[in-house]
């Protein structure tokens, strides 16, 4: 459960920048603006979907009962994530081969739109698995529209403005000059707006569910819990520092300490469940010998990818310019 729990988490603090920078990608007026910031993610942005499918598969083969039945639940907007996704990957590398300017903006409209889309769909899809999934007799038991509620398109719009957050925030690391004083006003206007919705998921969730409550208000767990929220105002101040002081890494990391932060928050609303409110991660686990065999491979796997990652940013570190990029 760990493992995939930071399959997950890797997914979204790396792919969030990259579906950011895409989101941010048409606000950008001129041609060699838009060539700058594709560079930016260009080398990264297909390494950091392995975690989305390391995360999705090893969901599968762990958790097999818990993957039917969120797959069940919330088919449509997975599947819209999944083709906007594909759709926004093909833009992205079709976009520098495009013979014609004309060619070039529909690519461009395309990345856009693929990463509105993908984000949209990512945030009503946690949402719906936070308000619960019915279940009956190890099945799912609910509606075709379970999934579209207030909530979930809250949820769907927090994302989408955090994830816009983390690409203003990687555009300001990245680069230089008039992109990056663009990327800090960008970083300033959606850091707040961030911070805001953070505040209204997280007032709503606990009465979604007696067990979030509990797991959040009940005392003495009240005093386990404290320290997530004081740290996530630690943040959102070095956020906030990092942009008024004009730092080129804190906003960045800052933004992804306000993401990892509301993770561990998830966690712990969540816990022992792995599918709220009814099915618990003993209850959804593959066999024994399943779960050994599977793990043995992990060891193996995801330090590679750790090592890979960790690699392709090293070299790619450094400002981005115009004329510059590995395309």
């Amino acid at each position: 459960a760990g493992l995939i729990a930071f399959s997950v988490l890797a997914y979204v603090v790396l792919d969030g920048f990259d579906l950011g920078v895409g989101m941010l990608f048409p606000f950008y007026r001129t041609k060699e603006e838009r060539d700058v910031v594709m560079k930016t993610v260009a080398p990264i942005w297909d390494g950091n979907e392995t975690w989305l499918v390391l995360g999705g598969g090893g969901l599968l083969d762990v958790f097999p009962m818990a993957y039917s039945l969120v797959l069940t639940a919330l088919y449509a907007p997975l599947i819209v994530m999944l083709l906007a996704l594909v759709f926004r990957g093909v833009a992205f590398e079709f976009r520098f081969k495009a013979q014609t300017d004309r060619g070039k903006l529909l690519w461009d409209i395309a990345v856009g739109g693929g990463s509105y889309v993908a984000t949209f769909a990512q945030g009503i899809a946690l949402g719906a698995l936070v308000q619960g999934i019915e279940v009956a007799n190890r099945a799912y038991a609910g509606g075709w529209w379970d999934w579209l509620t207030p909530f979930s398109l809250l949820t769907g719009l927090a994302v989408v403005v955090g994830y816009t957050l983390l690409g203003a925030a990687w555009l300001i690391w990245k680069t230089e000059g008039g992109l990056q004083d663009y990327a800090y006003r960008t970083a300033r206007v959606t850091g707040g707006a961030t911070l805001a919705l953070i505040g209204v998921v997280s007032l709503w969730t606990p009465f979604l569910d007696p067990a979030y409550m509990q797991r959040w208000f009940a005392w003495p767990a009240i005093l386990l819990v404290m320290p997530v929220p004081l740290l996530v105002l630690a943040a959102a101040y070095g956020l906030f520092k990092g942009i008024e002081r004009r730092r080129d890494a804190q906003p960045f990391l800052s933004a992804l300490a306000l993401f990892v932060l509301s993770f561990v928050g998830l966690g712990i609303s969540f816990y022992p469940h792995i599918v709220p409110p009814g099915l618990t991660i003993r209850e959804a686990a593959a066999p024994d010998n399943s779960l050994a065999f599977l793990l043995a491979g992990a060891i193996v796997l995801i330090p590679v990818i750790l090592i890979y990652t960790a690699h392709a940013y090293w070299v790619f570190r450094g400002k981005i310019g115009s004329g510059e990029g590995y395309h």
